[in-house]
């Protein structure tokens, strides 16, 4: 048997291939690092010499031997070489520090806080990202500034899912920006709005109304914020109160609903960190986004607590101060600096036309039914949570808006409500709005690919897998995440830059836990969840956020008394959230409950520390 065995080697060996080693682009000391011997002869002993240590394994039936625990102990450039049945190969690898893997991350969060912009500060990161590989050096930061563009940026956009987010994404922005210019969301407003007679009506039907508009913050902030402002000024209702009411059903709505602008952003970082997780392998982002919808505690508790102001009358520090002026008579602040003039044309009704509702409910009514007849034909499976997380969301979600665009410019145009001109304006403008967002989203998917050719993954797992608790680490991404969000001003950059590091964290220290499996995926869903609430609380409370620039002019609100009345109230469900949600549902407590117990606290916060400005009935 030997023998046969020996001559079938021997057989092989005269007609194979010279033997290839397959390594990273670079290594990490002390982090485990892949390498593949390929073109050996199937179950030959091979052995593999790696700087100073030597491991064995035994090639596949395709003639591969995987060696997954590689590890170099210096940095440096080590040799290596393998050998199987008298072949031999070499190869080098440049060994790096780890920490070098987080430069990209942390430059691009430190460059943001210190610029107050996102997209330099992710350029700046890719380019040191792509130094790092190419070499510290004069020529290597030459090579990395092309590498930019040239792979990582390209890489990037060359995915056909990625391409479907984008055109998705746009597609969804040009339908709003179409039915804002038709004056379909104008009218759906002021139907709700107009019915409110009291205070506490008025709040409420703006509430209501920020609730409807939920597919974009931007449309949101502007539509509901603009055509309330005559109602709540006549109600005696302040400024800085409209203010925080759009504000805090913009980004909080949108970031938890199905059909929105941010969905395709967000599904394709959580898809992008999972591409290297094996124990995730078959299962969809989407469906991961949909499982950590109930564990966002923040943006759920923020809707929840400004029902609660806006029905019981109640307000706490600075607001109630403005409220009780705004019921003396003067609902905007008494000093109050003039916010720059926005160009948001394209975002408001064209003067003159027709307000009729059937203008935006028709398309955005038609583009849901779209998205939920494409999940289900591009998905399979005998439930439909299993329809759901076999689909492809992206082609659906691309579908549902390219007919919700169709269904909106066909109403604009046929009824003679815009021509066909202004309604391709009227799309331009709303696709331009999301522009910015695309650019980041980008240079977010870039950064993903430079992290991952660095393996930071690896290093994180080394350094942190067994120091972290696993029912603590949700409650530190959201802070991490809050941070990084109230000093850049954007939700977006926060989520592109942290969620390809926590996916995979989250999922070494489920494994080193032994959580890595059905019964503690509540540790993952918080831990996503969690990068999303803690960039949406740091945008909803930063004064440099777009959304709260947006939310001011909106209102007609000066910028600064509408932080300083909003920022307590964030606070406060901020730290309830974390307290009573993130940090108990990492022990295992079912999200419903941490929801229940959080809106009683947050009621009975304002029932014995909130006072009211006057007689709401």
């Amino acid at each position: 048997m030997h023998f046969l065995t020996g001559i079938a080697a021997l057989a092989w060996s005269l007609t194979a291939q010279a033997i290839e080693i397959e390594t990273p682009r670079i290594g990490l000391v002390s982090v485990p690092t892949e390498v593949v011997v390929s073109g050996v002869a199937p179950g030959a002993n091979v052995a593999l010499s790696f700087g100073d240590s030597t491991y064995l394994a035994n090639a596949d039936e395709d003639g591969r031997a995987v060696f997954e625990e590689a590890i170099a102990d210096a940095t440096g450039a080590i040799r290596i070489r393998a050998s199987a049945i008298g072949a031999s190969a070499s190869a080098e690898l440049r060994i790096l520090p780890g920490w070098v893997s987080l430069l990209p991350a942390l430059i691009a969060i430190v460059v943001a806080l210190l610029l107050r912009n996102v997209v330099p500060a992710l350029i700046l990161g890719l380019w040191v990202g792509a130094m790092a590989v190419q070499g510290f050096t004069l020529a290597g930061a030459g090579e990395g500034l092309l590498d930019i563009f040239a792979i990582y940026v390209a890489g990037a956009m060359a995915d056909g899912d990625r391409i479907a987010i984008i055109l998705f994404t746009m597609m969804i922005g040009g339908m709003v920006g179409i039915i804002t210019r038709n004056g379909g969301m104008a009218s759906i407003v002021r139907i709700v709005v107009s019915r409110a007679k009291t205070v506490i009506g008025g709040q409420i039907s703006v509430w209501l109304m920020g609730l409807m508009v939920f597919f974009d913050d931007y449309a949101n902030t502007l539509v509901v914020g603009n055509t309330a402002r005559p109602i709540t000024d006549h109600l005696k209702i302040s400024r800085e109160k409209l203010a925080y009411i759009v504000d805090s059903t913009a980004a909080p709505v949108v970031c938890l609903a199905l059909v929105t602008t941010w969905i395709g952003y967000q599904v394709s970082l959580i898809d992008q960190a999972m591409v290297d997780i094996d124990g995730l392998r078959g299962t969809a982002a989407y469906s991961i986004f949909l499982h950590s919808i109930p564990y966002s505690f923040y943006p759920i508790l923020a809707i929840v607590f400004v029902l609660a102001v806006a029905s019981t009358g109640r307000d706490l520090g600075p607001m109630y101060k403005a409220e009780v002026r705004a019921r003396n008579g003067t609902v905007r602040p008494e000093k109050e600096e003039e916010l720059p003039a926005m160009d948001s044309d394209k975002l408001e009704a064209k003067p003159g036309v027709p307000l009729r509702a059937l203008n935006a409910f028709l398309p955005i009514v038609t583009m849901i039914v779209a998205l939920l007849v494409g999940m289900y034909m591009t998905g399979e499976g005998e439930t439909i949570k299993d329809i759901i997380g076999a689909a492809n969301p992206y082609k659906s979600m691309m579908w549902a808006s390219f007919i919700g665009v169709l269904v909106a410019a066909s109403l604009s145009i046929g009824r003679r409500i815009l021509s066909a001109h202004e309604t391709v304006d009227a799309w331009y403008g709303g696709a331009r709005a999301t522009l910015f967002g695309m650019i980041v989203l980008v240079l977010a998917w870039s950064m993903s690919d430079i992290t991952a050719v660095l393996n930071a993954k690896g290093y994180l797992i080394t350094i942190l897998g067994d120091a972290l608790p696993a029912a603590l680490l949700p409650a530190a991404v959201f802070i991490l995440a809050a941070v990084t969000a109230f000093s850049t001003g954007t939700s977006w950059g926060t989520m592109g830059i942290l969620v390809p590091l926590v996916v995979p964290l989250t999922w070494a220290v489920m494994t080193v836990n032994g959580m890595a499996d059905p019964s503690g995926m509540h540790i993952m869903y918080s831990a996503v969840a969690c990068v999303l609430a803690g960039a949406v609380w740091g945008d909803h409370c930063s004064p440099i956020s777009d959304t709260t620039v947006l939310s001011s002019i909106a209102s007609g609100c000066d910028h600064i008394e509408h932080v300083r009345t909003q920022l307590p109230y964030a606070m406060i469900v901020g730290m309830v959230a974390i307290a009573l949600g993130t940090i108990p549902a990492g022990y295992g407590l079912p999200p419903w409950v941490s929801l229940i117990g959080g809106a009683v606290i947050l009621v009975g916060i304002l029932r014995f520390f909130g006072r009211r400005a006057g007689d709401a009935t």
